[in-house]
């Protein structure tokens, strides 16, 4: 599509000057019409965060997302980036994107009075026109807002001149969507300088003689734990936002489940069957009910997603050092997450020195849930027959797949719990059938059915 490049054929080609927030809600509204995703990527939020989220868009407001640590509320600020025309015309080399047909630096009004119609006109992809601030304690007004540049002065401008300026983050981001990531965490006073922005869209730089509209939509998340142990949004700020939403975790095991396929690493090089992951997402929501984790702290997503990764990783490492064709991750596998993930939860003070046992208890009873969801009622008496004249099986996290088929032998049924598993065609390989044995044996273990002995590594399977 061909991009007018100056004032005059901008006019000519017909565009239409909106606002950041009248262009948003006029896409979204365009997309709900068409009943076409707003929010791509975002999972389980359809029915509880997203009606609000849209709610508050369509009327103009600018909102906090108020959650626990990893519930993707970063990813969703960063999604609504997608309601924006796909370009937009900017005055040529502003600083603070000004439109062409309203600009408000002083840069850019003087050259509007120059050069009339012959205005250069550059175009900003709506990714570009998306800024972020993690708040830290030791973020200054300057950053966000502007301070006097020094090098503009010592090339001869003057005090007072508001072309010695630096525009901070904010201003930078004009015609755009800011995001202030843990607002609580921002020192008061320097909350304070966002007041102008959310009320009277202006900013104040020092003892400039400034008034510099801005058109932003700004959003802010914070997390619940931080208003009693970090600091506060101070009143009037929260005052000045138009809408509080609240996110959460993934509620169903379907989300959980949709949500480790989604964001963990695909290219570690390992394939980690349904069953598995599903293991995980019980195993998180098991973390996350415990009485013995901190709730106010919550278990980030990122904590199933890791847990997917290291398993993953546990699988590829068997693979290098026993010359496996194909890496396929078994239950062995989950044992290391428990140890590798362990910092990844807050525990009550009361729990100190059992952690592990903890984790490791709550992994045992997400795999044994696993376990009847699949393969509860199913006859896996061919199975058991193995062990019926005393006899044992041998594994560990470094017997590879066609090493732990020999030792178990031919199985009656094995394609059937292998299709129970939700392995389907093109997964009938010697690890997926490891991979399934394995489970099986485990869930037995857990059922009662089979006893268990884990000695440095090597698990042994017997009556």
């Amino acid at each position: 599509m061909h991009q007018p490049r100056i004032l005059r054929e901008l006019r000519e080609s017909g565009h239409v000057h909106r606002t950041v927030k009248a262009e948003i809600r006029e896409n979204l509204l365009a997309r709900l019409r068409a009943n076409e995703p707003r929010f791509p990527g975002i999972i389980g939020f359809d029915d509880s965060v997203l009606p609000h989220l849209e709610r508050a868009l369509l009327a103009g407001h600018d909102l906090v997302l108020l959650g626990e640590r990893g519930q993707g509320k970063t990813r969703l600020i960063r999604t609504v980036t997608g309601l924006l025309d796909e370009w937009t015309p900017v005055v040529d080399g502003c600083e603070i994107n000004d439109h062409p047909y309203a600009p408000v630096c002083t840069r850019c009004q003087k050259l509007a009075r120059e050069l009339g119609d012959e205005l250069p006109v550059a175009w900003k992809h709506r990714d570009e026109r998306y800024g972020e601030k993690l708040a830290t304690p030791d973020t200054s007004v300057g950053d966000l807002i502007g301070d006097v540049d020094p090098i503009k002065i010592a090339e001869g401008r003057t005090l007072g001149d508001p072309e010695t300026v630096h525009y901070g983050l904010v201003p930078r981001t004009n015609r755009g969507v800011f995001s202030v990531n843990e607002l609580p965490d921002l020192a008061e006073r320097i909350q304070v300088s966002l007041l102008n922005v959310l009320e009277e869209r202006d900013i104040q730089v020092r003892g400039y003689n400034l008034r510099l509209p801005l058109d932003i939509l700004l959003i802010a998340s914070a997390n619940p734990e931080d208003y009693t142990n970090r600091g506060r949004i101070i009143t009037p700020l929260k005052d000045r936002f138009g809408a509080e939403i609240r996110t959460h975790y993934p509620l169903t095991v379907e989300h959980e489940l949709a949500l480790i396929r989604q964001e963990s690493v695909p290219d570690i090089g390992a394939d980690v069957p349904e069953h598995l992951v599903e293991v995980i997402a019980r195993f998180t929501r098991l973390v996350r009910e415990s009485t013995a984790v901190d709730a106010r702290s919550g278990v980030s997503a990122r904590f199933a997603i890791a847990a997917a990764e290291t398993a993953a990783a546990s699988a590829v490492r068997r693979a290098a050092i026993t010359a496996e064709e194909q890496a396929v991750t078994r239950v062995v596998d989950l044992a290391c997450v428990v140890h590798s993930l362990r910092g990844k939860v807050e525990f009550e003070v009361s729990e100190e020195g059992r952690e592990t046992e903890i984790l490791a208890h709550l992994l045992r009873r997400a795999t044994a849930e696993t376990f009847r969801s699949r393969l509860g009622g199913m006859d896996l008496s061919a199975l058991t027959d193995k062990f019926a004249e005393g006899n044992q099986v041998e594994s560990g996290e470094l017997v590879p797949a066609g090493e732990l088929l020999h030792r178990i032998g031919p199985v009656p049924g094995l394609a059937k719990v292998m299709s129970r598993l939700g392995m389907g065609a093109g997964e009938e390989s010697p690890g997926h059938a490891a991979a399934a044995l394995e489970f099986a044996l485990e869930g037995l273990y857990l059922m009662r059915r089979l006893s268990k002995e884990d000695l440095d590594g090597v698990t042994v399977y017997r009556t």
